[in-house]
């Protein structure tokens, strides 16, 4: 490996207490901490989320456009789901202590914590981790494009996201079922109504439709 640090121009850093480097926190249970080439600058091709999780706490839906993810999990349990973008399935992968997920680099994907104490270790093969944010994308997509694209209801679009937050990184929001009650639309469990196909039924590409 080719290394790119001159460690005798600078003051270079060796250790680093990932406890003082916050990413998010959303409770004294629910955090992530990270640690990239800011924190430590004698990193190069490795950085690394420090996440803890309570029960049915949510890792929101994103992707990292610079990087693959390796997800180790330390204690608890949790369940890693991906979208795999060639097949159109839905992967979902139970994690125990010992347990890792590779997620390639671009994949949709979102974890999510089945029990108290769950600690997962993200790894990256980048000096700094980046993501794009599911809230984010569905919070300044402006609703004409969604509503004119997908043959949506613009007001009701616009109801149905009012609750969402930039960067929420860490979901259900506190007041979730305040805010719940507080929208009152046909769509708001069209998700039960109509659960997603995707991710248990195989792409069969259009040849073999016709050719088995």
């Amino acid at each position: 490996m080719v290394s790119y640090m001159d460690n005798t121009s600078q003051a270079p850093q060796y250790t680093f207490d990932i406890n003082k480097s916050p990413l998010f926190k959303k409770d004294n249970n629910n955090y992530i901490n990270v640690l990239g080439v800011k924190q430590l600058n004698t990193l190069e091709n490795v950085s690394l989320l420090d996440i803890f999780l309570s029960a049915n706490n949510v890792i929101e839906p994103h992707y990292h456009p610079n990087a693959a993810e390796l997800v180790y999990c330390i204690s608890g349990a949790a369940t890693v789901s991906i979208l795999n973008p060639f097949t159109k399935q839905l992967l979902h992968y139970s994690m125990t202590p010992g347990h890792v997920v590779n997620i390639p680099r671009g994949w949709w994907h979102y974890e999510v914590a089945k029990v108290n104490n769950t600690h997962l270790l993200a790894i990256f093969d980048a000096p700094t981790p980046e993501v794009v944010l599911g809230s984010d994308i569905l919070k300044f997509t402006p609703a004409k494009i969604m509503a004119h694209t997908y043959c949506l209801d613009e007001n009701q679009w616009k109801q149905a996201i009012a609750p969402i937050k930039p960067s929420t990184y860490i979901g259900p929001y506190k007041n979730c079922n305040k805010a719940k009650e507080n929208i009152s639309h046909p769509y708001l469990n069209w998700h039960q109504q109509y659960p997603p196909q995707c991710q248990h039924q195989p792409y069969v590409p259009p040849y073999q439709q016709y050719w088995g």
